[in-house]
């Protein structure tokens, strides 16, 4: 299956970068680029990609507008995947509320552009980078807000620990075999938290876990 992606970068050199890159890929075809986000909207609803790569910091309107409104223009058929920097961290939290699948940094490296792209494209979040958890940890922690409305009561002792284990990147099987349990039991489990949390991703559960507590930045929840 080729992954059908998009770029948008305000910078020409960064977007001609990534799109030669990704170009070199059998199983990846860059349909399309955009040099802000209103562009970038108009392109995803033109070209319709599987996938639209995009920078958090673009005139005329922000990759975190542009995100939202691609997802909901799609109805989440479009992943999304946000380019950063080490000096954007306040962004991650809303770039993931938005309904991003993940984050890459600008300067990531041949291979994880490449991992980023088909897992973000496969419906899966980029979470398990360690890079991730640290940024997502350090923006929430320090965020005045208020606590959120949602609370641990809300779940049962299996779903917290489900959700706190989500938090750490784990994976179906690997939340299966840490609880000694079916991977059935841990979809089931999965669909009654995302339901009474209102969850839409992964990505929503891991800020979900941050913002409750069951994970601190740096520490082994």
């Amino acid at each position: 299956m080729v992954i059908r992606a998009m770029v948008a970068d305000d910078q020409a050199v960064v977007r001609t970068g990534f799109v030669s890159l990704l170009g070199t890929q059998d199983d990846i075809e860059v349909v399309g680029e955009a040099e802000d986000g209103a562009e970038a909207v108009r392109v995803a609803a033109e070209t319709r990609p599987d996938l639209a790569l995009l920078d958090i910091r673009m005139p005329h309107k922000n990759g975190i507008e542009a995100a939202r409104e691609i997802l909901a223009a799609s109805n989440g058929a479009t992943k999304v995947l946000m380019l950063t920097t080490f000096g954007l961290d306040e962004y991650v939290y809303e770039a993931l509320a938005a309904g991003a699948g993940g984050f890459l940094l600008k300067d990531a490296t041949f291979p994880e552009l490449l991992h980023a792209v088909r897992v973000v494209a496969a419906g899966n979040a980029l979470l398990s980078p360690e890079i991730t958890k640290r940024l997502i940890g350090q923006f929430i922690s320090g965020r005045a807000a208020a606590r959120p409305a949602r609370t641990v009561a809300d779940l049962t002792a299996r779903e917290v620990e489900v959700l706190v284990l989500i938090a750490q990147g784990l994976s179906n099987a690997d939340i299966a075999h840490r609880l000694t349990i079916t991977d059935h039991t841990v979809k089931t489990h999965i669909n009654r938290l995302f339901t009474k949390m209102g969850l839409r991703d992964r990505a929503q559960a891991v800020i979900l876990a941050y913002e409750l507590g069951l994970v601190r930045a740096g520490a082994t929840p």
